[in-house]
Protein backbone atom coordinates (compact mmCIF):
# COMPACT_ATOMS: atom_id res chain seq x y z
CA UNK A 1 0.00 0.00 0.00
CA UNK A 2 1.83 3.70 -1.04
CA UNK A 3 1.70 6.28 1.65
CA UNK A 4 -1.19 8.10 -0.05
CA UNK A 5 -3.18 5.59 0.44
CA UNK A 6 -2.08 4.84 3.70
CA UNK A 7 -3.10 8.47 4.90
CA UNK A 8 -6.26 8.77 2.40
CA UNK A 9 -7.60 5.87 4.37
CA UNK A 10 -7.20 7.59 7.73
CA UNK A 11 -8.25 10.15 7.07
CA UNK A 12 -11.29 8.90 5.42
CA UNK A 13 -11.85 7.15 9.17
CA UNK A 14 -14.69 9.02 11.01
CA UNK A 15 -12.72 11.45 13.99
CA UNK A 16 -13.09 10.62 17.36
CA UNK A 17 -11.74 13.79 19.04
CA UNK A 18 -12.44 17.68 18.40
CA UNK A 19 -9.52 18.93 20.54
CA UNK A 20 -8.51 16.61 23.11
CA UNK A 21 -6.08 19.06 24.85
CA UNK A 22 -9.57 20.00 26.54
CA UNK A 23 -8.85 17.06 28.35
CA UNK A 24 -5.60 17.83 29.44
CA UNK A 25 -4.56 18.99 33.59
CA UNK A 26 -3.18 21.82 31.56
CA UNK A 27 -6.33 23.20 30.43
CA UNK A 28 -8.15 25.32 32.41
CA UNK A 29 -11.97 25.85 31.38
CA UNK A 30 -13.61 29.04 31.44
CA UNK A 31 -16.06 27.84 34.02
CA UNK A 32 -15.39 25.54 36.98
CA UNK A 33 -18.29 23.79 37.72
CA UNK A 34 -19.07 22.85 41.85
CA UNK A 35 -16.03 24.96 42.93
CA UNK A 36 -18.41 28.45 43.15
CA UNK A 37 -17.72 28.37 46.52
CA UNK A 38 -13.78 28.00 46.78
CA UNK A 39 -13.60 30.40 43.72
CA UNK A 40 -15.72 33.46 46.11
CA UNK A 41 -13.61 32.73 49.35
CA UNK A 42 -10.16 32.96 47.03
CA UNK A 43 -11.49 35.75 45.23
CA UNK A 44 -12.88 37.79 48.14
CA UNK A 45 -9.23 37.24 49.85
CA UNK A 46 -7.29 38.73 46.92
CA UNK A 47 -9.66 41.40 46.39
CA UNK A 48 -8.48 43.21 49.52
CA UNK A 49 -4.82 44.84 48.16
CA UNK A 50 -7.19 46.34 45.44
CA UNK A 51 -8.83 48.57 47.92
CA UNK A 52 -5.42 49.23 49.57
CA UNK A 53 -5.20 46.74 52.13
CA UNK A 54 -2.36 44.29 53.03
CA UNK A 55 -3.21 40.91 51.70
CA UNK A 56 -3.53 37.69 53.89
CA UNK A 57 -1.12 34.43 52.84
CA UNK A 58 -3.65 31.69 51.41
CA UNK A 59 -3.41 27.65 52.28
CA UNK A 60 -5.37 25.56 49.96
CA UNK A 61 -5.61 21.62 50.40
CA UNK A 62 -7.42 19.08 49.37
CA UNK A 63 -6.91 15.50 47.67
CA UNK A 64 -5.77 14.94 44.18
CA UNK A 65 -7.83 16.24 41.18
CA UNK A 66 -10.20 18.53 43.46
CA UNK A 67 -9.79 21.63 41.38
CA UNK A 68 -6.97 23.44 43.37
CA UNK A 69 -4.79 24.36 41.09
CA UNK A 70 -7.25 25.37 38.39
CA UNK A 71 -9.02 27.31 40.88
CA UNK A 72 -6.27 29.47 41.48
CA UNK A 73 -5.32 29.72 37.91
CA UNK A 74 -8.85 30.82 36.84
CA UNK A 75 -8.98 33.16 39.76
CA UNK A 76 -5.42 34.52 39.47
CA UNK A 77 -6.45 35.69 35.82
CA UNK A 78 -9.54 37.35 35.90
CA UNK A 79 -7.86 39.45 39.09
CA UNK A 80 -4.94 39.98 36.44
CA UNK A 81 -7.73 41.29 34.25
CA UNK A 82 -9.20 44.17 36.48
CA UNK A 83 -6.25 44.89 38.25
CA UNK A 84 -5.71 47.50 35.30
CA UNK A 85 -8.72 50.10 37.23
CA UNK A 86 -7.05 49.33 40.30
CA UNK A 87 -4.71 51.16 42.62
CA UNK A 88 -2.38 48.11 42.67
CA UNK A 89 -1.48 46.14 39.02
CA UNK A 90 -1.15 42.26 39.83
CA UNK A 91 1.89 39.70 38.43
CA UNK A 92 0.84 36.26 39.10
CA UNK A 93 3.73 34.11 39.41
CA UNK A 94 2.98 30.34 39.39
CA UNK A 95 5.76 27.57 40.30
CA UNK A 96 5.30 23.88 40.75
CA UNK A 97 7.57 23.01 43.68
CA UNK A 98 8.49 19.57 42.44
CA UNK A 99 10.28 20.83 39.50
CA UNK A 100 11.00 24.11 41.05
CA UNK A 101 11.93 22.98 44.61
CA UNK A 102 15.16 24.86 46.26
CA UNK A 103 14.73 28.03 47.96
CA UNK A 104 17.35 29.64 45.99
CA UNK A 105 15.48 28.39 42.60
CA UNK A 106 12.03 29.88 43.92
CA UNK A 107 14.06 33.63 44.29
CA UNK A 108 15.75 33.37 41.28
CA UNK A 109 12.46 32.53 39.34
CA UNK A 110 10.40 35.01 40.91
CA UNK A 111 13.62 37.86 40.94
CA UNK A 112 13.81 37.45 36.91
CA UNK A 113 10.12 38.20 36.59
CA UNK A 114 10.33 41.72 37.82
CA UNK A 115 13.61 42.32 36.91
CA UNK A 116 12.63 41.70 33.37
CA UNK A 117 9.28 43.98 34.06
CA UNK A 118 11.27 46.75 34.91
CA UNK A 119 13.51 46.38 32.12
CA UNK A 120 10.88 46.68 29.57
CA UNK A 121 9.17 49.27 31.50
CA UNK A 122 12.07 51.44 32.43
CA UNK A 123 15.31 50.23 30.40
CA UNK A 124 18.67 48.56 30.78
CA UNK A 125 19.91 52.09 32.32
CA UNK A 126 17.27 51.97 34.62
CA UNK A 127 18.36 48.86 36.13
CA UNK A 128 21.95 49.88 36.15
CA UNK A 129 21.56 53.49 37.93
CA UNK A 130 19.60 51.46 40.46
CA UNK A 131 22.48 48.74 40.54
CA UNK A 132 20.06 45.96 39.89
CA UNK A 133 21.01 43.08 38.02
CA UNK A 134 19.08 42.22 34.91
CA UNK A 135 19.09 38.46 35.32
CA UNK A 136 19.64 36.14 38.30
CA UNK A 137 21.66 33.38 37.59
CA UNK A 138 20.20 29.60 38.70
CA UNK A 139 22.94 29.09 40.77
CA UNK A 140 26.27 31.09 42.18
CA UNK A 141 24.74 33.87 43.96
CA UNK A 142 24.42 34.10 47.70
CA UNK A 143 21.03 33.41 48.48
CA UNK A 144 20.74 36.74 50.92
CA UNK A 145 21.30 38.60 47.65
CA UNK A 146 19.21 37.09 45.14
CA UNK A 147 16.41 37.79 48.00
CA UNK A 148 17.56 41.46 48.37
CA UNK A 149 17.24 41.54 44.39
CA UNK A 150 13.96 40.52 44.14
CA UNK A 151 12.83 42.44 46.93
CA UNK A 152 13.87 46.06 45.62
CA UNK A 153 12.88 44.81 42.27
CA UNK A 154 9.12 44.36 43.68
CA UNK A 155 8.99 47.23 45.51
CA UNK A 156 10.13 49.87 42.35
CA UNK A 157 6.46 49.85 41.46
CA UNK A 158 2.98 49.87 43.48
CA UNK A 159 1.81 46.41 42.82
CA UNK A 160 0.66 42.98 43.99
CA UNK A 161 3.09 39.76 43.42
CA UNK A 162 0.66 36.72 43.88
CA UNK A 163 2.97 33.63 44.31
CA UNK A 164 1.17 30.57 44.10
CA UNK A 165 3.26 27.85 45.59
CA UNK A 166 1.88 24.18 43.95
CA UNK A 167 2.54 21.66 46.01
CA UNK A 168 4.41 23.23 48.37
CA UNK A 169 5.02 20.19 50.34
CA UNK A 170 7.55 19.09 47.76
CA UNK A 171 9.59 22.17 48.59
CA UNK A 172 9.32 21.81 52.40
CA UNK A 173 10.42 18.03 52.17
CA UNK A 174 13.03 18.86 49.85
CA UNK A 175 14.57 22.28 51.38
CA UNK A 176 12.83 23.31 54.06
CA UNK A 177 10.30 26.35 55.08
CA UNK A 178 12.79 28.82 55.39
CA UNK A 179 11.71 30.40 52.02
CA UNK A 180 8.13 30.40 52.99
CA UNK A 181 9.32 32.38 55.82
CA UNK A 182 10.71 35.11 54.01
CA UNK A 183 7.69 35.18 51.61
CA UNK A 184 5.26 35.31 53.78
CA UNK A 185 6.77 38.00 56.01
CA UNK A 186 7.92 40.59 53.12
CA UNK A 187 4.90 42.64 53.46
CA UNK A 188 6.21 44.03 57.06
CA UNK A 189 9.12 45.66 54.71
CA UNK A 190 7.76 46.58 51.58
CA UNK A 191 7.01 50.14 51.29
CA UNK A 192 5.31 50.43 47.71
CA UNK A 193 4.56 47.00 46.64
CA UNK A 194 2.45 43.90 48.64
CA UNK A 195 2.92 39.56 47.93
CA UNK A 196 0.31 37.48 48.76
CA UNK A 197 1.78 33.61 48.85
CA UNK A 198 -0.78 31.15 47.57
CA UNK A 199 0.16 27.61 49.01
CA UNK A 200 -0.90 24.65 47.37
CA UNK A 201 -0.84 21.13 48.91
CA UNK A 202 -2.32 17.82 48.64
CA UNK A 203 -1.17 16.82 51.79
CA UNK A 204 -3.89 17.75 54.62
CA UNK A 205 -0.92 17.09 57.19
CA UNK A 206 1.50 19.52 55.35
CA UNK A 207 1.27 22.48 58.17
CA UNK A 208 2.52 19.80 60.95
CA UNK A 209 5.93 19.82 59.63
CA UNK A 210 6.04 23.79 59.26
CA UNK A 211 8.05 26.24 61.74
CA UNK A 212 4.96 27.46 63.91
CA UNK A 213 6.03 31.22 62.92
CA UNK A 214 5.72 29.79 58.86
CA UNK A 215 2.53 28.03 59.97
CA UNK A 216 0.81 31.41 61.21
CA UNK A 217 1.41 33.31 58.63
CA UNK A 218 1.08 31.16 55.47
CA UNK A 219 -2.17 29.86 57.22
CA UNK A 220 -4.29 33.46 57.63
CA UNK A 221 -6.55 31.60 55.37
CA UNK A 222 -7.48 28.40 54.77
CA UNK A 223 -10.01 26.45 51.90
CA UNK A 224 -10.45 23.03 51.77
CA UNK A 225 -11.15 21.52 48.80
CA UNK A 226 -13.72 18.56 48.88
CA UNK A 227 -13.73 15.67 46.67
CA UNK A 228 -16.08 15.35 43.99
CA UNK A 229 -19.07 12.90 43.96
CA UNK A 230 -20.24 10.48 41.02
CA UNK A 231 -22.86 13.38 39.77
CA UNK A 232 -20.29 16.30 40.07
CA UNK A 233 -17.83 14.09 38.18
CA UNK A 234 -20.45 13.35 35.01
CA UNK A 235 -21.36 16.56 35.48
CA UNK A 236 -17.70 17.96 34.28
CA UNK A 237 -16.82 15.12 31.88
CA UNK A 238 -19.99 15.89 30.20
CA UNK A 239 -19.38 19.34 29.59
CA UNK A 240 -15.40 18.91 28.86
CA UNK A 241 -16.85 15.69 26.14
CA UNK A 242 -18.73 18.82 24.20
CA UNK A 243 -15.63 20.62 23.37
CA UNK A 244 -13.17 17.67 23.17
CA UNK A 245 -15.28 15.08 21.00
CA UNK A 246 -16.96 14.70 17.73
CA UNK A 247 -20.73 14.73 18.01
CA UNK A 248 -22.01 11.23 18.36
CA UNK A 249 -18.65 9.58 19.03
CA UNK A 250 -19.79 8.86 23.39
CA UNK A 251 -21.17 5.46 23.29
CA UNK A 252 -23.85 4.83 26.26
CA UNK A 253 -22.34 4.85 29.75
CA UNK A 254 -19.00 5.74 28.82
CA UNK A 255 -19.16 9.09 30.81
CA UNK A 256 -20.41 7.60 33.69
CA UNK A 257 -18.35 5.06 34.06
CA UNK A 258 -15.56 7.21 34.14
CA UNK A 259 -17.33 8.93 36.73
CA UNK A 260 -17.75 6.16 38.92
CA UNK A 261 -14.21 4.73 38.85
CA UNK A 262 -13.08 8.63 39.80
CA UNK A 263 -15.43 8.58 42.20
CA UNK A 264 -13.70 5.44 44.05
CA UNK A 265 -10.49 7.10 43.36
CA UNK A 266 -10.83 9.83 45.78
CA UNK A 267 -12.88 12.44 43.66
CA UNK A 268 -10.25 13.29 41.38
CA UNK A 269 -11.36 14.34 38.11
CA UNK A 270 -8.13 14.93 36.91
CA UNK A 271 -8.19 10.83 36.54
CA UNK A 272 -11.31 10.83 35.06
CA UNK A 273 -10.47 13.40 32.39
CA UNK A 274 -7.39 10.96 31.84
CA UNK A 275 -9.73 7.93 31.71
CA UNK A 276 -12.31 9.55 29.15
CA UNK A 277 -8.89 10.81 26.88
CA UNK A 278 -7.43 7.21 26.68
CA UNK A 279 -10.92 5.81 26.29
CA UNK A 280 -10.80 8.31 22.90
CA UNK A 281 -7.45 7.36 21.93
CA UNK A 282 -7.81 3.62 22.24
CA UNK A 283 -10.61 3.96 19.77
CA UNK A 284 -9.31 6.14 17.16
CA UNK A 285 -6.30 4.00 17.35
CA UNK A 286 -8.62 1.06 16.31
CA UNK A 287 -10.44 2.91 13.76
CA UNK A 288 -13.70 2.53 15.38
CA UNK A 289 -16.34 5.33 15.27
CA UNK A 290 -17.76 5.34 18.73
CA UNK A 291 -15.85 5.15 22.45
CA UNK A 292 -17.84 2.46 24.13
CA UNK A 293 -17.38 1.14 27.82
CA UNK A 294 -14.70 -1.27 26.66
CA UNK A 295 -12.62 1.03 25.96
CA UNK A 296 -13.08 2.74 29.24
CA UNK A 297 -12.28 -0.46 30.99
CA UNK A 298 -9.38 -0.99 28.91
CA UNK A 299 -8.27 2.70 29.89
CA UNK A 300 -8.38 2.52 33.45
CA UNK A 301 -6.02 -0.70 33.10
CA UNK A 302 -3.74 0.95 31.12
CA UNK A 303 -3.84 4.15 33.68
CA UNK A 304 -3.67 1.72 36.68
CA UNK A 305 -0.39 0.19 35.04
CA UNK A 306 1.45 3.52 34.12
CA UNK A 307 0.65 4.81 37.69
CA UNK A 308 2.67 1.93 38.89
CA UNK A 309 5.16 2.12 36.50
CA UNK A 310 5.52 6.02 37.81
CA UNK A 311 5.78 4.40 41.07
CA UNK A 312 8.43 1.34 40.43
CA UNK A 313 10.60 4.84 38.73
CA UNK A 314 10.72 6.86 41.87
CA UNK A 315 11.49 3.83 44.46
CA UNK A 316 14.78 3.58 46.12
CA UNK A 317 17.91 1.83 44.34
CA UNK A 318 17.30 -1.58 46.69
CA UNK A 319 13.90 -1.44 46.17
CA UNK A 320 14.32 -1.48 42.95
CA UNK A 321 16.90 -4.57 43.06
CA UNK A 322 14.98 -6.37 45.19
CA UNK A 323 11.62 -6.01 42.46
CA UNK A 324 14.31 -6.81 39.71
CA UNK A 325 14.94 -10.19 41.34
CA UNK A 326 11.27 -10.79 41.21
CA UNK A 327 11.16 -10.51 37.82
CA UNK A 328 13.85 -12.75 37.08
CA UNK A 329 12.15 -15.37 38.84
CA UNK A 330 8.66 -14.83 37.44
CA UNK A 331 10.43 -15.33 34.35
CA UNK A 332 12.57 -18.21 34.57
CA UNK A 333 10.68 -20.79 36.62
CA UNK A 334 7.40 -21.80 37.13
CA UNK A 335 7.23 -22.87 40.60
CA UNK A 336 5.91 -20.47 43.35
CA UNK A 337 8.12 -17.87 44.20
CA UNK A 338 9.15 -16.81 47.75
CA UNK A 339 11.23 -14.75 50.03
CA UNK A 340 13.90 -16.80 50.07
CA UNK A 341 14.80 -17.48 46.51
CA UNK A 342 14.41 -13.54 46.26
CA UNK A 343 16.65 -12.97 48.88
CA UNK A 344 19.39 -15.47 46.82
CA UNK A 345 18.78 -13.74 43.63
CA UNK A 346 19.23 -10.06 44.95
CA UNK A 347 22.28 -11.21 46.88
CA UNK A 348 24.28 -11.67 43.70
CA UNK A 349 22.50 -8.74 42.07
CA UNK A 350 23.76 -6.50 44.73
CA UNK A 351 27.36 -8.18 44.37
CA UNK A 352 27.41 -7.98 40.85
CA UNK A 353 26.21 -4.27 40.97
CA UNK A 354 28.66 -3.03 43.81
CA UNK A 355 25.90 -2.01 46.20
CA UNK A 356 26.07 -2.70 49.60
CA UNK A 357 24.25 -5.94 50.48
CA UNK A 358 21.13 -6.10 53.20
CA UNK A 359 20.46 -8.13 55.84
CA UNK A 360 17.43 -10.70 54.73
CA UNK A 361 15.19 -9.35 57.53
CA UNK A 362 15.33 -5.70 55.22
CA UNK A 363 14.96 -7.37 52.15
CA UNK A 364 12.14 -8.87 53.82
CA UNK A 365 11.25 -5.68 54.88
CA UNK A 366 11.23 -3.97 51.17
CA UNK A 367 8.95 -7.04 49.75
CA UNK A 368 6.47 -5.72 52.33
CA UNK A 369 6.92 -2.81 51.14
CA UNK A 370 6.21 -3.47 47.74
CA UNK A 371 3.37 -5.04 48.68
CA UNK A 372 1.93 -1.90 50.05
CA UNK A 373 2.50 -0.48 47.13
CA UNK A 374 0.64 -2.95 45.07
CA UNK A 375 3.76 -3.55 42.82
CA UNK A 376 3.23 -7.72 44.53
CA UNK A 377 1.27 -9.91 46.39
CA UNK A 378 3.56 -10.90 49.28
CA UNK A 379 1.15 -13.82 51.39
CA UNK A 380 3.05 -15.19 54.41
CA UNK A 381 2.28 -18.91 54.68
CA UNK A 382 3.69 -21.76 56.82
CA UNK A 383 6.32 -24.21 56.43
CA UNK A 384 5.30 -26.25 59.29
CA UNK A 385 8.84 -26.93 61.03
CA UNK A 386 10.91 -25.07 58.26
CA UNK A 387 9.13 -21.64 59.38
CA UNK A 388 7.00 -19.25 57.90
CA UNK A 389 7.69 -17.62 54.18
CA UNK A 390 5.88 -15.16 51.54
CA UNK A 391 4.42 -16.31 48.72
CA UNK A 392 5.16 -13.65 46.05
CA UNK A 393 3.00 -12.84 42.83
CA UNK A 394 3.83 -9.92 40.42
CA UNK A 395 1.00 -7.38 39.95
CA UNK A 396 2.16 -6.12 36.45
CA UNK A 397 3.96 -7.42 33.51
CA UNK A 398 7.69 -8.21 33.49
CA UNK A 399 8.80 -6.35 30.77
CA UNK A 400 6.78 -2.88 32.15
CA UNK A 401 8.87 -3.55 35.21
CA UNK A 402 12.30 -4.20 33.24
CA UNK A 403 11.40 -0.87 30.89
CA UNK A 404 10.99 1.23 34.86
CA UNK A 405 13.67 -0.05 36.46
CA UNK A 406 16.63 -0.40 34.07
CA UNK A 407 16.40 3.44 33.45
CA UNK A 408 18.26 3.59 36.70
CA UNK A 409 21.95 3.29 36.09
CA UNK A 410 23.77 0.89 37.93
CA UNK A 411 21.01 -1.95 36.60
CA UNK A 412 21.64 -1.24 33.17
CA UNK A 413 23.72 -3.92 32.89
CA UNK A 414 21.79 -6.52 34.37
CA UNK A 415 21.70 -8.24 31.29
CA UNK A 416 24.31 -10.44 31.18
CA UNK A 417 24.07 -11.09 34.49
CA UNK A 418 20.39 -12.49 33.86
CA UNK A 419 21.75 -14.80 30.35
CA UNK A 420 24.19 -16.32 32.52
CA UNK A 421 22.36 -17.03 35.66
CA UNK A 422 21.54 -20.42 37.12
CA UNK A 423 18.19 -19.70 37.10
CA UNK A 424 16.35 -22.67 35.22
CA UNK A 425 14.39 -20.94 32.25
CA UNK A 426 10.81 -22.41 31.08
Amino acid sequence: MGSENLFNTLLETRQIFKNREYLRPSYTPAELPHRDDQIHQLARILAAPLRGETPSNIFLYGKPGTGKTATVRYVAKELEKVSGQAPLKVKVIYLNCEIVNTQYRILATISDVFLRNLENTRGKEFLESAKLPRRVPMTGWPTDEVYHSFFRALDEDRQLAVIILDEIDKLVQKSGDEVLYLLTRMNLDLKNAKVAVVGISNDTNFMEYLDPRVRSSLSEEEIVFPAYNALQLKDILDRRAKISFMDGVIGGGVIQLCAAHAAREHGDARRALDMLRVAGELAEREGTEVVTVEHVRRAYEKIEQDKMVEIIRTLPTQSKLVLYSIVLLVERTPRRIVSGDVYEIYHDLSCQSGLDVLTQRRVSDLISELDMLGIINAQIVSKGRHGRTKEIKLNIHPTQVRAAVQEYYPIRSMETFVLSSQIPRV
